[in-house]
């Protein structure tokens, strides 16, 4: 199954996130900010990565455009995941280089189901 980075301030939705998808059986890396996630990113290398959007220090999307600058994530899926629903963040994140958009709150299935899409 996939190495994925799951980034998110909140602990509650990054033990969520592990929970469900390591149920679909993946391997699930934690990180509570963007700055932790590119450290991450460096260190190794992930098949998908996850991350919200408002985070403290680094935003989600300064992140996707700083992994999308590193030769091994130029290909790399990355979903956002969070409560923004506004199509101006939702184009920001595009033009940065986000491959989807799941909306908080969401259901496992969903979840799953996005993954899996972008992992094929």
């Amino acid at each position: 199954m996939a190495n994925i980075l799951a980034v998110d301030d909140q602990t509650s939705i990054r033990q969520l996130v592990k929970y469900i998808l390591e149920l679909d059986g993946h391997t699930i890396t934690l990180a509570q900010d963007g700055q932790e996630a590119l450290d991450f990113a460096k260190e190794q290398n992930f098949d998908l990565v996850i991350s919200d959007v408002n985070m403290p220090g680094m935003t989600g999307i300064n992140m996707v455009s700083k992994m999308r600058r590193m030769e091994q994530y130029q290909g790399t899926p990355i979903l956002m995941l969070t409560t923004e629903t506004s199509d101006y963040k939702k184009s920001k994140a595009r033009n940065s280089g986000a491959s989807g958009w799941l909306s908080k709150p969401f259901d496992p299935p969903r979840l799953s189901s996005a993954v899996s899409k972008l992992l094929h």
